[in-house]
């Protein structure tokens, strides 16, 4: 039977206090609501804790036969259907079971074989675990290993195993999909999410910037920071002939600015254009856009320009940077970041440029949506030109 509950209030001196009288006369105070709340909380994360055990498990599984299948050689051993024939058997044995289908099987075998050292092309097997797995190992206090006695990277277990096959389908190499596999687990991606990264190539635009935050910034902050920048921004939702000047592109991105903040990537949070930067003496200076990095705390102050970069850019922008740490980084903030977004860069000068600069900045590229101009009559000769040849 579905309980009664009705808001009461104790008396007036408590009448800013509800409490909730239930049909058997218990009264849940405010107290009892919070801590209902946080029992709650923790049985969503129990919820989740159990569901990555239960995937742990069955990828730890997944991984010993791929791992069975290339340490015992079972196709040299007993033959090219040994993988077709083992499968058959396993969905024999256990009918109700999901996930021995003869493509399945073959994933588990790829997956494992992905992440051992091999030959680019054939992708046969060394005898030995790929150094960056041997790392993520190591961290975990396993150890080095020989190839027949590995274990899975803990780290695998937190992403699902539709994820693990888009990697190693859709990854040229290891570091590539640890990439992939950091970013599932740190940002919680779904698996549309993975593969829209993959196919706007973030592992090689993310953090292939140039920057100077290797001496700017703590070696602890650095490679974080360096993975927030692009080498080149993809602005294909503006087109060529909306922007002939810098305010152009400003105005575009403004209206644009959700595509912008997509473009970004994720934990970008838009604080404001042109915004005022006052200083002591009563100037004003306006940079162009200015975001907070939520994970990060950190803002980032953008500059735009719509010509090939120059050094003066750098002085400029580090100017803008030392004044956002001066009058709008927190005690809790982490150093201001720079990002110059120019139309093109020649990557000696911004090297030199950002040599001696003290903030740390970085230097990219935009690419905006090309219109291919062809006139009617140059589509009439080419279609008079396959008219011919027909």
């Amino acid at each position: 039977m579905a309980l009664n509950r009705k808001m009461i209030m104790k008396n007036s001196k408590n009448a800013e206090k509800p409490s909730f009288i239930y049909r058997d006369g218990m009264t849940a105070e405010k107290e009892y609501v919070e801590w209902l709340s946080g029992v709650k909380t923790r049985f969503r994360q129990c919820q989740t804790k159990a569901a990555i055990r239960v995937n742990t498990a069955m990828l730890e599984f997944y991984w010993s036969i791929g791992r069975d299948l290339v340490a015992l050689q079972a196709e040299e051993r007993w033959g090219t259907g040994v993988v077709k024939q083992f499968a058959l058997d396993m969905k024999q044995a256990f009918p109700d079971a999901t996930g021995f289908s003869l493509t399945n099987v073959k994933y588990m075998k790829r997956w494992y074989l992905f992440y051992n050292e091999r030959d680019a092309k054939s992708q046969r097997p060394v005898g030995q675990i790929s150094h960056q797995v041997g790392d993520l190992l190591q961290k975990e206090g396993k150890g080095r290993r020989p190839v027949d006695q590995l274990g899975m990277p803990e780290i695998f277990g937190q992403v699902p195993w539709g994820q693990h096959i888009d990697i190693v389908s859709n990854c040229n190499s290891i570091d590539e999909a640890l990439f992939y596999i950091r970013k599932v687990v740190e940002n919680g991606w779904s698996r549309p999410l993975l593969n829209a990264s993959i196919d706007a190539n973030l592992f090689q635009n993310q953090g292939s910037a140039i920057t100077n935050f290797d001496t700017t910034l703590p070696i602890s902050q650095s490679e974080s920071a360096k993975e927030l920048l692009k080498k080149e921004y993809d602005l294909s939702f503006i087109t060529v002939e909306e922007v002939k000047k810098e305010k152009d592109l400003e105005n575009a991105l403004a209206n644009n600015i959700t595509r912008f903040l997509l473009e970004l990537g994720r934990g970008f949070s838009y604080v404001g254009r042109q915004m005022e930067l006052q200083m002591p003496g009563g100037q004003t200076f306006f940079p162009d856009l200015v975001f907070y990095h939520i994970p990060q705390h950190r803002y980032i102050v953008v500059e735009l320009k719509a010509v090939k970069f120059i050094p003066e850019f750098a002085g400029k922008l580090n100017f803008y940077v030392t004044a956002a740490d001066k009058l709008l980084r927190g005690e809790a903030d982490n150093p201001s970041v720079g990002l110059l977004i120019c139309k093109s860069t020649d990557k000696t000068i911004v090297e030199w440029s950002l040599q001696d600069i003290q903030k740390p900045l970085g230097v990219a590229s935009y690419q905006l949506q090309e219109v291919v101009e062809r006139t009617i009559a140059e589509l009439e000769n080419l279609k008079k030109h396959d008219d011919e040849e027909i």
